[in-house]
Formats: structure tokens, C-alpha cells, sequence
């Protein structure tokens, strides 16, 4: 494990090198996921296909600084650019790479941080505001207000039987609330806030600002929980060079550790990766 700061608050991530001359990704996962769950599944993959990884930790959650059990976007978008800088001290072919809630983060990432040479979504929730409210923006404006109202009060992450959560129904919870993602870092808890944080981070409109940056979505043909239209719409309005990949899994978890889909995204990713980040020309004195 090492650690860096971001916002003066210390994160804690786990780096694997893949040698001189890999290439290397930061991985940002799923709302409330910690480095050994999802991330840390797909960083062994890609370090496994030749490829360095540092999986992290965001603030508020796992091993990380940080106000406890709390999504703050504004900050993850910080974490992630500390997590580039400590990427550049072994090459300049970095990408990201985020899975679930980490893929509209990816975008939004790699729109903002120029040092991110490619980007990876897989059943990525690329959120939009705009397309949220849609059709009942008073609705839309009423859920806002109550997350305001409780703002720092604490409600499950997941939940049986169809109890509350913020990740409501059965789905979720077989993930989460089994063996499946065993960590002892992941805590069953966050804030009301992080729900507002959701629903006003947008992913999606931050597509259009990659430029020429390439972008590769991996997406379940079936999931009730991140949209694919959703994806095809972030891969769409993408400018510069863009993939898309459709995976035929039942359920938006199978791309978490269900065979034979984690390998198929990961092989799908390493390819991109290792074809898209090549080495920076370079500067002629």
C-alpha cells in the first residue's frame, strides 16, 4: 500500500508496477466501493496484462482521510488527480480506468485533466442531470431538497428485502451484503448528502469535452442499474476516437466478479490500453 495526499487529506491506494515501459491507469470504482472490492479486482487483471495500476481508496472511505461514508465529487475528481501526479513519476502513458460510478467519474476526469491520455468506462454510470429531471424537474428538485434536509444523516448503503438503502433492491445486496465483496475496510453506511452528490454530478456532459482523447465504454447490453442508453449516449458524444463494447451479461454486478464478463472487460481495456497508450513524441531542443 502506499499513500499520497490530495486536499491535504492522506488517500491510501495500492500500486502495482508492470515495468519501465507499461503503461499505467488509475482505477476509480462503485458509490461506497473500497480497493479490494471491484478495483482491485480489475487492477489484477490489467497488471496482469502488462499494465500498471494504482487502485485507491477515495476519500471518506476504506483506508483513506476524509469525512466518513461521504461521496464528494468535487473531491474525487481531487483524489484522482493526486493519483495521476503519482503515476507520472513512472510514465507519461497514463490513462483511467472506472467501473460502476467510477466510469462517469473517468469522464469527467479525463474532460479536466489533460495528463489522461485514455479512458475507460465499464458499466459505467455516466449521470446526467439534465436527463434525470427530465419530464418532472419539479420532482427532480423536490429529491434534492430532501437530501439537502439530511444532508448529514447516515442511511445503509444496501439493504435486504427491499428495506431502505441507497442502493436499493435485491441486486445490490447480493453483491454487497455477501461474501462477494468482502473487505474489511467497506463500511454499510453513507451519507444523504452522497445522494444529492449523485444526482448532480454530471458525467454525461462532460463527454463532448475529451477532444481527441480516445475512450473506450464496456457495457452490459442488460442493466437495470446503469444505463446502457446512458453509455451509448457518453460514447456518442465522445469527439475523438471512441470503442464501443457490449457485453451480454444479466445484471450490471456480473461485470463486478462474474465470469466469463470480468475477463472479457478486462482483456477488452488491456487491448485499448496498451494500443492507444503509446509513448509521448518526444521534444525536439
Amino acid at each position: 500500500m502506499i499513500t499520497f495526499t490530495a486536499d491535504g487529506i492522506t488517500l491510501a491506494g495500492n500500486l502495482s508496477l508492470a515495468g519501465p515501459d507499461a503503461p499505467a491507469v488509475v482505477l476509480t470504482g462503485p458509490f461506497t466501493g473500497v480497493k479490494e472490492q471491484v478495483t482491485g479486482t480489475y487492477a489484477k487483471l490489467l497488471h496482469e496484462r502488462g499494465v500498471t495500476t494504482l487502485a485507491i481508496d477515495h476519500r471518506g472511505f476504506g483506508e483513506s482521510g476524509g469525512r466518513r461514508a461521504h461521496e464528494d465529487s468535487q473531491g474525487k475528481l481531487s483524489d484522482l488527480r493526486a493519483a495521476v501526479t503519482v503515476l507520472t513519476e513512472y510514465t507519461d502513458r497514463i490513462g483511467v480506468v472506472g467501473i460502476c460510478l467510477g466510469g462517469g467519474y473517468a469522464v469527467r476526469a479525463g474532460a479536466t485533466d489533460p495528463r489522461l491520455r485514455a479512458v475507460v468506462g465499464i458499466a459505467g454510470a455516466y449521470n446526467s442531470p439534465a436527463r434525470f429531471s427530465a419530464g418532472d424537474p419539479a420532482g427532480y428538485r423536490d429529491s434534492l431538497a430532501s437530501f439537502i434536509d439530511r444532508y448529514d444523516e447516515e442511511l445503509p448503503a444496501v439493504a435486504p428485502d427491499g428495506a431502505p438503502a441507497a442502493m436499493g433492491g435485491d441486486e445490490p445486496y447480493a453483491y454487497y451484503g455477501t461474501a462477494r465483496s468482502a473487505a474489511e475496510r467497506w463500511e454499510n453506511r453513507v451519507t444523504w448528502g452522497s445522494l444529492h452528490s449523485l444526482m448532480t454530478l454530471d458525467a454525461l456532459g462532460a463527454a463532448p469535452l475529451l477532444g481527441d482523447t480516445p475512450l473506450l465504454v464496456v457495457h452490459g447490453r442488460v442493466d437495470d442499474y446503469c444505463s446502457p442508453e446512458l453509455a451509448r449516449a457518453a460514447h456518442d458524444a465522445a469527439p475523438g476516437p471512441k470503442e464501443l463494447r457490449w457485453l451480454d451479461a444479466a445484471q450490471h454486478i456480473d461485470l463486478y466478479d462474474v465470469e466469463p464478463y470480468v475477463t472479457q472487460a478486462a482483456d477488452a481495456a488491456a487491448e485499448f490500453l496498451h494500443r492507444r497508450l503509446v509513448a509521448a513524441p518526444a521534444m525536439v531542443p
